[in-house]
């Protein structure tokens, strides 16, 4: 039997992870967080005092050595990284810059993307990031460009770390997802952009429940 994809593209902050896993729960599929893999790449590369801007080849001769997994645990999906739960740790900017980073970097994204088709073949399964609809799943039944404005993926990020006790900056935070942006944009391999097939999300006047509904009436309207 051929399992449902959902694949699910769009810029950093828009939403896409948390839109994706609650409708992942909802629909009875099993989600995956492709950006956590990114970030676990950055993370080993941050770790192990190598320079991703500066030092590409030191982190390509290194590939074999990360080792990355997902594992849905009390209702939650864990990231590990050779073995340890890296969860946290991933979500803190650091790493979320450092993974608009590595992910510019063609072997890194070899790697990854044949790790994610491989997981999409096992069941049903909605899955996010910057390429998905382009190049990890181009047969997916469903594709969905989600996005919103700077503005209002800044001040989401900025609502949740705050809401963590985490200390922040909001024009920081702004100035990151741009760079961000830029990064995924102008990448030479699988640069972000909404594929010609994808139906485009805005979230920025929606709330996050109906984020979550707009993007099952998108799949139901599919299947």
């Amino acid at each position: 039997m051929k399992h449902i994809s959902v694949a699910v593209d769009g810029p950093a902050g828009a939403g896409k992870s948390s839109v994706s896993k609650a409708v992942a729960k909802d629909m009875g599929y099993t989600y995956i967080d492709t950006g956590a893999m990114y970030r676990a790449a950055a993370l080993f590369a941050i770790e192990n005092g190598i320079d991703i801007r500066g030092e590409r080849a030191a982190l390509i001769i290194r590939l074999d050595e990360i080792k990355i997994a997902l594992k849905n645990e009390n209702g939650a999906q864990r990231v590990y990284l050779n073995g340890k739960d890296v969860s946290e740790r991933i979500r803190q900017e650091d790493v979320s810059v450092g993974a608009s980073d590595v992910a510019v970097i063609p072997e890194v994204r070899v790697k990854l993307v044949a790790m994610q088709r491989e997981m999409a073949k096992t069941d049903d399964v909605i899955m996010d990031g910057r390429d998905i609809c382009s190049t990890v799943l181009p047969d997916a039944q469903v594709k969905i460009f989600l996005t919103a404005s700077v503005d209002a993926r800044a001040k989401r990020r900025y609502d949740e770390l705050t809401a963590k006790g985490v200390e922040c900056d909001y024009e920081k935070l702004k100035k990151d997802i741009e760079y961000r942006d830029k990064n995924d944009s102008e990448r030479e391999m699988s640069p972000l952009k909404k594929a010609d097939d994808a139906a485009l999300l805005d979230t920025t006047d929606l709330t996050f429940d109906e984020a979550v509904e707009r993007v099952k009436e998108l799949i139901r309207d599919v299947l």
